[in-house]
């Protein structure tokens, strides 16, 4: 099951069918079952702090992933800044909506195995969240 909280923040025309359709799609193309997730919006400041408090890092982040995955039940808590994926957005000059769609699939993604931390894997990382935001997003969110 696949379930989203927002804590302190609103995302407009946000469409929660949409999500757990592409997820669900995405990890059974990644040949897994689906288990618990839980997609957290939240705001940076939020975010840091369980960056500081988990993972020991004192920066911005856009994404932190827990993955609970047992066997092959892909199962875990995304916890999401939509604050920087609107300053991603901008940066890349891509709408909200596909930076939205592409760090939710990262962290899905994360959950099927994948990891970005050596170039390789990052370069793996970038095709994989590529081929999923081609495959689900329609064209005119692309721009």
């Amino acid at each position: 099951m696949i379930e989203f909280e927002f804590l302190d923040i609103e995302i407009p025309e946000f469409k929660p069918e949409f999500f757990v359709s592409s997820l669900s799609d995405l990890i059974a193309s990644e040949g897994f079952n689906e288990g618990d997730i839980t997609v957290v919006f939240v705001t940076d400041e939020y975010l840091l702090e369980m960056n500081k408090t988990h993972l020991n890092h004192d920066y911005y982040t856009d994404i932190i992933t827990f993955d609970y995955t047992e066997s092959n039940f892909i199962s875990g808590d995304l916890f999401i800044s939509y604050d920087r994926v609107l300053d991603n957005s901008k940066e890349f000059n891509v709408c909200s909506s596909n930076e939205l769609c592409r760090v939710v699939y990262h962290g899905v993604l994360h959950l099927c195995g994948y990891k970005d931390k050596s170039s390789e894997d990052e370069k793996l990382m970038r095709a994989k969240e590529s081929f999923y935001l081609e495959k689900y997003v329609s064209r005119e969110t692309l721009s």
